[in-house]
């Protein structure tokens, strides 16, 4: 499969990733076998994260003998120094392995968390001492705020980032993309398939492919969706008019109902985790039921059940999403899939 250089890490990756969050709803052998059937299709990035439950082990499993050729790719979701160093330590555990290629921030998205993690004892330091170590080769850092980002890549810090991209969520395309380039950061483009809304794999990945320099990482679950995805990599990648209208009609349909996570809704007078209750459909689509119990996921529910209609949400939202009404539909829509 052809490579593609991953920004100032100098790491040549092929051209489409893995994203370790479906496999968790795997048998463990399943899963195993899913890894295995991408490494031998050519796809060398695999990426995953401390907080994806099984992952992790699955594919250190999955690797064993193999390291060589892979390049792996983790997360930490804390921000203090200490318990970042317990989950490094764990992840190398997992993975089997005794470095880890790329080590990303997970999900900084909040000025505070940012703060945090480059504060005294933050983790940060933690990612200082690993690469001085040699546990990490390189450092990178994943969000869904477009204005943090924007401060996060060129600040030196970083040498990935990892932002949703595609072609419903094509804000990054405007400064983000621009300025990674400038400053050769690496871009990841979490959500190629805009968390699994849109069904036409072959049309948003050759959307995607048009950016040589940016490193699609969908989430995959079934052999069959990796060799789907390696077919449309091999090409051609050129989109035909009949394609350029499809994808024009789709954000016109999905455009008014799509939560970009941006948080600029927030916060909520009722204490309502409005971003996480946009995106629930997603989230049934891509973890099993017992995550939702693991994580008492029904707080989250009780609380959206709080909403007093106030409308602050909607008057903030960029995006003139009906936040009221898709937080009610969404209520239904858990109860309904989940309990």
């Amino acid at each position: 499969m052809q490579t593609v250089r991953l920004g100032k890490t100098e790491l040549q990756v092929s051209r489409i990733g893995f994203g370790g969050i479906p496999i968790q709803r795997l048998a463990e052998g399943d899963a195993v076998k899913v890894v295995r059937r991408c490494l031998d299709l050519g796809v060398n990035f695999l990426d995953t994260a401390n907080a994806y439950t099984t992952s992790e082990a699955r594919i250190g499993k999955a690797i064993a003998g193999r390291r060589e050729q892979v390049i792996l790719a983790t997360k930490t979701g804390v921000k203090d120094k200490k318990t970042a160093l317990e989950h490094l330590e764990l992840s190398l555990k997992q993975l089997q392995t005794d470095y880890i290629d790329l080590w990303q921030f997970h999900n900084v998205s909040t000025e505070a968390a940012y703060e945090q993690i480059l504060g005294p004892d933050g983790a940060m330091e933690a990612a200082q001492e690993a690469l001085q170590s040699g546990k990490i080769r390189h450092l990178g850092v994943s969000s869904h705020s477009l204005d943090l980002a924007l401060k996060m890549v060129p600040s030196g810090y970083f040498e990935t980032v990892q932002f949703p991209l595609n072609f419903v969520t094509d804000e990054a395309l405007s400064e983000l993309l621009p300025l990674a380039r400038q400053h050769d950061v690496g871009f990841i483009a979490m959500k190629p398939l805009a968390g699994g809304l849109l069904d036409n794999a072959a049309l948003a990945l050759k959307w995607l492919l048009q950016f040589e320099d940016v490193l699609p990482d969908p989430g995959i679950e079934q052999a069959a969706e990796i060799e789907e995805i390696v077919r449309i990599v091999e090409g051609p990648w050129e989109l035909s008019a009949a394609e350029r209208q499809e994808i024009e009609r789709i954000r016109a349909e999905v455009g008014t109902r799509f939560c970009r996570r941006c948080q600029y809704c927030l916060p909520c007078p009722q204490g309502i985790n409005i971003t996480l209750m946009m995106t629930v459909r997603s989230f049934i689509k891509r973890f099993a039921a017992n995550w939702f119990q693991e994580n008492d996921f029904s707080k989250v529910i009780e609380t959206a059940k709080t909403c007093i209609h106030c409308g602050q949400c909607e008057d903030r939202c960029p995006y003139h999403l009906p936040i009221r009404e898709m937080l009610a539909e969404n209520i239904v829509y858990y109860e309904q899939m989940v309990l």
